[in-house]
C-alpha cells in the first residue's frame, strides 16, 4: 500500500494530535519507546500500621499512552452488584482504603461513587478528567469520566498488595504526568483537541451491560463488528472476552501499540494486552459499531502504509 497526499496529511494530523496529548518528554521519542516494565514498588507502612501511600513511589514507568508497558496485563474491572451485595462490609473497606490511598498519593479528593463498583476522583478540570480517562484505560484499568470526575474500579475481592495498589498506582502515575509534566498552554491545546474531535463524534467508550438480553445483544453485535473488521483489514477477533470490548489480534506488539494510540486520538477509546488490540462496543452512541469499524479500518490502512504491521 502506498500513501497518497491526502493520506500523508492525515498521518501528519494523527502525529500532531498524539504529540498534543503526550507529555513533552515523549513527543519526539514515542516511536522508539519499548514497553518494558519496571520492578514493582514495595509497600511502605506508617507508625499506625497502615500503608503510607504517599511514600511508596519516587518514580513511575512510562505511560502506556506513549508506548510504555500498561500497568496491568489484563483489564482490572469493577465489581458486579451481586458481588458487592455478597460482601458489603468488605466492599466498604476496599473503597475506603482506595480513597485514602488516592488522597495521600495524589492530593486529589476521592470518595465512594454513586455507581456501584466504582470510586470517584475529583479532578481540577473536565479536560484533566478526560485525559486521565484515556490514559488510565490504556493502562488496562477500567475507568469512566463525568464532568470533572473520574471513576475507578473497586470490588470486595480486591487485595491490598494487588488490586487496591493497582488502582492507587494508576491514578498516581497518570495524575503525576498530567500535573507535573503538562504546562498550562498544553492543557489548553488538549482541551481544544478534545472539543475538535467531539465535533466528528463523541468519544466511543465501552457501553454498559445490564441484564441477559443486553448481554446477548452485545455478543451478536460483537460478532458482526468483528466480521466487518476482518473483512476489511484481515484482523481476526481475539479469544479475550470483556464486557463492552472487542479484541482484535495484531501481528505484533508494535502494531497493537501504534493502532491503539492512533485510535485514541481519533476519539475511540482503546487499549491492548500483548498483541491484542481492544476497541469499544457501545450501541447507544455507535449503533452497529460503524464508527469503530470505519476508524479501525482507516487506522489499519495507515499502519500498513507506514510498515507498522
Amino acid at each position: 500500500m502506498t500513501v497518497n497526499v491526502a493520506d500523508r496529511r492525515a498521518l501528519d494530523a494523527l502525529d500532531l494530535r498524539l504529540k498534543t496529548i503526550l507529555p513533552k518528554a515523549y513527543q519526539d521519542s514515542y516511536e522508539q519507546l519499548q514497553p518494558v516494565p519496571m520492578g514493582s514498588a514495595a509497600l511502605k507502612y506508617g507508625s499506625d500500621g497502615k500503608v503510607a501511600w504517599n511514600e511508596v513511589w519516587t518514580t513511575f514507568c512510562d505511560l502506556a499512552m506513549a508506548g510504555g508497558p500498561p500497568h496491568k496485563g489484563a483489564l482490572l474491572e469493577p465489581a458486579r452488584p451481586d458481588q458487592i451485595d455478597a460482601e458489603p462490609d468488605r466492599y466498604t473497606d476496599v473503597v475506603e482504603e482506595i480513597c485514602r490511598g488516592i488522597t495521600m498519593a495524589t492530593e486529589l479528593q476521592a470518595k465512594r461513587s454513586p455507581r456501584a463498583g466504582w470510586v470517584r476522583v475529583v479532578c481540577y478540570s473536565e479536560t484533566m478528567a478526560e485525559w486521565l480517562l484515556r490514559a488510565i484505560v490504556m493502562e488496562n484499568v477500567a475507568a469512566r469520566s463525568e464532568g470533572m470526575t473520574v471513576d475507578l474500579p473497586a470490588a470486595p475481592n480486591f487485595r491490598l498488595e494487588k488490586e487496591i495498589k493497582n488502582v492507587i498506582t494508576v491514578i498516581a502515575k497518570t495524575s503525576h504526568y498530567w500535573l507535573g509534566h503538562m504546562p498550562r498552554g498544553q492543557r489548553g491545546a488538549i482541551a481544544d483537541l478534545f472539543a475538535e474531535m467531539a465535533k466528528a463524534w463523541p468519544l466511543i467508550e465501552p457501553g454498559s451491560l445490564g441484564g441477559r438480553a443486553v448481554a446477548d445483544a452485545h455478543d451478536v453485535a460483537a460478532t458482526a463488528i468483528a466480521e466487518q473488521i476482518h473483512g476489511q483489514t484481515g484482523l481476526r477477533a481475539s479469544s479475550h472476552r470483556y464486557a463492552g470490548w472487542l479484541g482484535l489480534e495484531c501481528p505484533s506488539v508494535r502494531a497493537a501499540v501504534w493502532m491503539m494510540r492512533a485510535l485514541v486520538v481519533s476519539n475511540v477509546l482503546s487499549r491492548r494486552e500483548g498483541t491484542a488490540l481492544f476497541v469499544p462496543l457501545n450501541q447507544a452512541i455507535d449503533p452497529g459499531g460503524q464508527t469503530v469499524v470505519r476508524t479501525v479500518t482507516r487506522v489499519h490502512g495507515f499502519a500498513t502504509a507506514r510498515q507498522a504491521l
